[in-house]
This record gives C-alpha cells, structure tokens and sequence, in this order.
C-alpha cells in the first residue's frame, strides 16, 4: 500500500504509516488525517522548475560580522531537490524518510554534485563539474579524497550548488533582501518546517509559505548543501565570493525539521564533513546566467 499523506509504501497489515504515524484506510490516510495532510503549492515534477534571481548587492550576515556582497544574476530551483526529482536523475533513492514531494535526504556533499552534472547533461547543458577532464563524477567513490580536486565552473550553463553568499542573498529576498529572521516572515510557522511544528519529519516542498522570490522551503524541512567550505566571511566587500580555497567542513544553510528556530534563520551558518549524511540534509540546485556574470 501506499499511505496517502507521505507517499512511503507500507505492508498491507499496517494500521499506522511507520514513517508519518497516519491512519491508514484501505490504502489511504483516513478522513480526520487526510483533512490535515500538506497542500503543495507548486507542481510534482520530475526536473526542478527553476526561479530567476536578479542580480545586485546586499549585506551578508548579522551585526559586527556582516559583509558588503555583489553578486550576479543566477537561477534557483524554487524547493529543495525532491525525492522523485532524485531518483528520475539517479535511479535511487536514498532517503530516510520516504515522499516522493520531500526533499531528498541523506545524501553527502559528493553524490550532490553527481546528481547536478547529470542533471546538467540530461537537460543538454554543459556540466559545471569537473576531476581533471571528468565530468562523469559518478566514477569516484564518495568518500575519496579525489573530491578535493573537483573544480567548478561558473561560467557553463549547467546545474550546480549555490555558493553561500548566492543561498542567503536568495533566502533574503534577493535584490530586495530583508532583515528577515527567516526567508519570507518573521513568524517562523509561516515559512518553515522546524523542531516544533514538523511531528519529527519532513514535510512535502512547497507548503508552507515562499519568500519574494517565490522560493520555497529555503528555511527549515531540510538543511541544504552549499559549493563552499566552510570558513570565516570576508572582512572586506567581495564580488561573487565563492569561499575558501581549502577546509574539512562544508557550508549547509537553512536548518531543517530537526532543528530549533535560530538554525532555521537566514543569518545562521553550520558546516558538515563532506562525507555526512543525515534525513535533515539536502540540496537545492542553481544556474549561473552566464551572460550576467560580472
């Protein structure tokens, strides 16, 4: 069977959907639950549907640490990489927590950015990764230290991570960036799936409400992968910063539906190992608009 809130399959004797804990009825989430199951407010699709963000300058950061920042024009996918967009790509799915319109989980830092260059080629783009002359990064293992050497460039067409000043100047808003604690309210509920008000899972993209840029999901459901290591912010004002040339850590944004409300704010900054993985850890996907780079 099919639970009809989450989208897990479930053996045919299950009263309770062990994923969400929805009653089940004859292969659906029973009446009172199903009053309560997530509206999605975008469509499922198989690729992600791609949001323009304007180029232009705003203060990264938060009091004595923010950062005068210039960035170019880019795309944005308007959810993190769901489930079903995972596996169209890469014919599995790893996740945790299983929703074909959840976010896609418990993939490191490498299989992201496996999962961007085959996106990329798919869609007929050229692919913005590379290991030497590779750019079919599915040949590394994961957990290689050839990962060190992967290159990214900005100026192809293709799919790849936002860099971290690209991921906060979109969560703000862009162009018009907020003092916003969260990307699109103050009032966390209205935006975010987080500690309190997630029932301990993730959530379908694309129901709770999105920021000016029409981005959704970019605080709390699930934390996202970042290109950059992680590192201190530039004292000096920076275009197109793309951070530290070497670390151990990778930046995430964004917390997750694990977290508590200052992980889940624009401001907050974390890194994992490259290597990590976790069912409150994602991606979403960016383009460079190559004729805007500065």
């Amino acid at each position: 069977m099919i639970c009809g809130k989450c989208g897990a399959q479930i053996a045919e004797d299950f009263r309770f959907c062990p994923h969400c804990g929805a009653p089940i009825s004859g292969g659906e989430v029973s009446g009172a639950a199903a009053a309560h199951a997530d509206v999605m407010a975008v469509k499922s699709v198989a690729v992600p549907v791609m949001v323009t963000v304007p180029g232009g300058t705003f203060i990264m950061g938060i009091g004595e640490y923010n950062r005068k920042i210039s960035l170019s024009a880019f795309y944005m996918s308007e959810t993190p990489v769901t489930q079903q967009q995972y596996e169209y790509i890469m014919g599995k799915n790893p996740s945790k927590l299983k929703g074909l319109n959840r976010p896609v989980e418990c993939v490191n830092w490498a299989e992201a950015l496996i999962y961007c260059n085959l996106l990329s080629i798919k869609q007929g783009l050229v692919p913005c990764y590379t290991i030497g002359n590779v750019t079919d990064l599915g040949t590394f293992d994961t957990t290689s230290p050839v990962w060190k050497r992967v290159v990214c460039n900005f100026t192809t067409n293709g799919y790849r991570l936002p860099t971290e000043a690209e991921w906060e100047y979109a969560a703000r808003g862009g162009r018009n960036s907020s003092q916003m604690h969260f990307a699109g309210s103050d009032n966390i509920n209205d935006v975010a799936w987080y500690g309190e008000n997630s029932d301990i899972h993730s959530h379908d993209v694309g129901c709770k409400k999105p920021n000016g840029l029409r981005l959704y999901d970019m605080c709390g459901n699930v934390a996202e992968w970042c290109w950059d290591y992680m590192g201190e912010l530039p004292a000096q004002a920076q275009t197109n910063p793309r951070g530290p040339q070497i670390g151990s850590m990778h930046v995430k944004r964004g917390g997750s539906w694990l977290d508590d409300m200052q992980q889940c704010s624009v401001f907050f900054r974390s890194g994992s190992a490259p290597v990590g993985k976790s069912s409150s850890l994602g991606f979403r996907v960016c383009c460079s608009m190559v004729e805007s780079i500065i």
